[in-house]
Parts: C-alpha cells; structure tokens; sequence
C-alpha cells in the first residue's frame, strides 16, 4: 500500500521527499535556505541617514534615473528601495566577472592562465574578487552622489566634514556586497545550486508579494489582468523552451589501449551541446545598461517642471521608458550583444582545439581549424534563434502592458529569465545528486 501510494505521487514531490530523506542533502537544502533567509535581513539593514520615503518616489519615475534604479533594484532585491547595506546587491561582482571574461581573450597572460585547468580558474576567480572590492566602492560613492542631487541622501563629498560619513556610507555599502558575495560562495560550495545566482533568484521572487498587491489592484480592469496572467504564462513557457534548447554536434573519438603488449583502438562517440541561448542573461544587462545612459546624462541637464524644455528634455523623453523608440533601440540592442557575447564565450572554449587534443573529430569534418569554422557557422545560425529570443523578451514588458492596458504591473522580462534559468539549474544540480544516491530523477 506504501508503495503504491509512493508511485503515484507527483516526480518532483517524491523527489523533495528523497532529498529530506537523506541526511546530507537536507543539510544542503537547509543550509540554502538559511543562508538566503540572511539575505534577506541584511537587504533590511539601511545605510545612516538615508530616506526610503524619497527613494521609493524617484524609483517611481518612468525616465532619467527611474528606470536604472529600478534594474538595481531587481537585482538586489528590493535593498535599493531600502536604500540598504546591500543596495547593489552582487551587480559590482557580475561587472567584475564580465569584465574579466572580455580580458582573457585580449591578455596574454590571462590566456595562459585560463589554460591551466582549475588552478587557473581559481586564479581568475581570485583576480575578479579582487576587482569587486574597487567596482564595488567606486559604484557606492557614485550612486551616493547621484542620490544626493535627489535628497535621498546627504552629506556625500570627500572634503571636510563630510568625509568621514561618505567613507562609512561607502564601506558600508561595499561590504555589504562582499558579504552577499561570501554567502553565495557559501551556497555554492555547501548547499545546492549556483549562489550568487541563487542570491538575485531570492531577492526577485521577494517582489512577488508586492506584483500581486498591484494585481488586486487592478482587478477592476480584470479582461486586461487575465489577458496580462496569461501573455506572462506564453512568456515564462518561451524563456524554459528557450533555455533548454540546443543542437547537439555529433563527434567521434578513437582511444588507444596497451594490453598484454599490444596496441588496440577503440572508437566511441558522443556529442556537443550547443545552446540556442549560450550567453544567457548578460546581453539584455548590456543592452539596458546602455539604452538607460543618454537618458540618464540628460536628466541632469534637462530644465525643470515649469520651465521651457531644452534639447536635453527631448533626449530624456525620446529615451523614457514609455517611448517606442525606448524599446525598437533596446530590442537591436539585445539582439546586437547576443551574437558580441556569444562568439566572446566560444572563443574562450576552444572547442576545436580540445576536441584534436582529445583525439576527436566532427564526422565529416577535417580536424583543426575546418572544425573550428564548422563549429562557428552553426553557432552562428543558432544564435539567430537566441538573439530573436531575448530581443523579443526584452521588449515583452512594453508589449504586454499596451495590450493588456493595465499600468500598475510591469512583467519584469530579466527578472523572469533569471528566475527560470537559476529555478531550472538548481533542479537539475539537486536531481543528480538524487541519480547519485540512484534515486530516480524528476526531470523527464
């Protein structure tokens, strides 16, 4: 009767029930947890003097500053509105590793490290932590400044009086990050699933509560909320398939074995997963970064509420979150850094050397650099599908709230791509550490 009970049960329920089951993966999960339960109270922790109250109406605001706010915000989780210790979250730790990413391919050295296998990794590693800390603290001086032209905080400035509170705001602000990094690690090593992903993960999934407070507010308009829960489904769908998908390159190897004096060849074969989507989220965080800038510089030019507008409120209104041209630019954008980020990434593999190294071949394919060239036109032809992908996902917010005609909830499309893609990873980690302990997985 137990066991039958136990086969109808759903997969991924009988699998959390495994996974309690044995000792250490409860450990795992539970440590995970609790680690991203102190996230959480440190995203509450608020730097002194600071006035939430004044950083809530200007994130409020669809153009100049508003909207790049708004993305730190998603990615600390909601600690920006708080004006928090953890205000950036781990962005300056992201910036580091994609800035060490586009480095090695330029930097000789970098090059011959990267080949050292995980003792070169671990360097890289060490070199983008330290790189953290200067991004970290140049990033919490400049957002301070900025925030203080809008009374959220005061007394930024490195002379006189206000040096000593500037340098407590900064070191607070930069340490704060550095321990969200630290916990990440911590995940990482000794629970379950990617932790600096899994720290974004946490803090977007805490702005739920708040995206389903302006749901039932707008349920007078509840054609356009159906309409809205259901365009985002279609989305969250798209961004799984999306994800997924890959074409697999055949490839075949031949292995020499000595036994009993001598030589025998075997040969086997296996295959390449290319992902349709190689470069993940990082093209729409260029992207935004980038269609954000102009209208952010022109805000600080641009003339006041009352005033005659100057060519400066024709930038920040031609680059405002409500403005078509806002998303046609970041929709080319997107798909533009996709195809740079992409060949970035499988230039670092070196696949084609690898694979000769190894003794294996594309059938069909000349070994060396012909494979090389194979290998770039099909990535080539399948990054089309990932670019189409993230551009479109890009823009989604903007088309579905003219379609749906409700104002009060945005679908944020990196949120939804971090969401899945990290809730996708820690699935499969946890599934097979469950097909190691030869318990059956849940992912089909």
């Amino acid at each position: 009767m137990t066991q039958a009970r136990k086969e109808t049960r759903p997969g991924l329920i009988q699998a959390m029930i495994d996974a309690f089951g044995q000792a250490d993966l409860r450990w795992k999960i539970l440590l995970t947890l609790g680690l991203l339960v102190v996230f959480r109270f440190v995203a509450h922790v608020p730097v002194p003097g600071a006035d939430a109250e004044a950083m809530s109406q200007l994130l409020e605001q669809g153009q100049g500053l508003g909207p790049l706010l708004g993305m730190v915000n998603l990615f600390s989780g909601g600690a920006m509105r708080q004006v928090s210790v953890a205000a950036m979250g781990v962005y300056p730790y992201i910036t580091a590793v994609i800035i060490m990413q586009l480095l090695v391919p330029v930097i000789p050295r970098l090059q011959a490290i990267a080949r050292e296998g995980e003792a070169g990794t671990a360097k890289i590693n060490q070199y983008t932590h330290w790189l953290t800390v200067p991004l970290a603290a140049l990033s919490a001086y400049g957002n301070l400044m900025v925030l203080q032209g809008y009374g959220v905080v005061s007394n930024v400035g490195l002379s006189g009086p206000n040096l000593l509170p500037t340098a407590a705001m900064v070191l607070a602000m930069t340490a704060g990050t550095m321990f969200l990094v630290w916990l990440g690690e911590l995940i990482t090593e000794y629970g379950i699933g990617n932790g600096v992903s899994l720290i974004i993960f946490g803090g977007i999934v805490c702005t739920l509560p708040d995206m389903i407070g302006r749901g039932y507010i707008a349920r007078g308009n509840m054609g356009g909320l159906i309409i809205f829960l259901l365009f985002a489904l279609v989305v969250v769908v798209t961004i799984v398939i999306f994800t997924e998908a890959h074409r697999r390159i055949p490839v075949q190897y031949a292995r020499s074995l000595f036994r009993g004096g001598r030589m025998y060849r075997q040969s086997g074969s296996t295959h390449i997963p290319m992902r349709v989507n190689s470069s993940g989220m990082i093209p729409l965080i260029f992207a935004m970064a980038l269609i954000m800038f102009p209208g952010v510089i022109a805000s600080f030019f641009a003339s006041p509420p009352g005033q005659d507008p100057n060519f400066a409120n024709s930038i920040q209104n031609l680059f405002a979150t409500t403005s078509w041209f806002y998303w046609g630019a970041f929709f080319f954008l997107a798909v533009g850094f996709t195809f740079f980020y992409s060949m970035i990434i499988f230039q670092q593999q070196n696949l084609a050397e690898t694979l000769q190294r190894q003794g294996a071949f594309v059938p069909g394919i000349r070994p060396g650099k012909a494979t090389d060239q194979f290998l770039n036109r099909v990535l080539t032809r399948i990054t089309w599908g990932g670019a189409l992908f993230l551009g479109v996902i890009a823009v989604s917010p903007f088309i579905i709230q003219n379609i749906s005609n409700i104002q009060v909830l945005v679908l944020p499309a990196i949120g939804l791509l971090i969401v899945v893609g990290v809730a996708l990873d820690t699935m499969r980690q946890l599934e097979a550490q469950l097909l190691m302990r030869r318990y059956e997985g849940f992912l089909k």
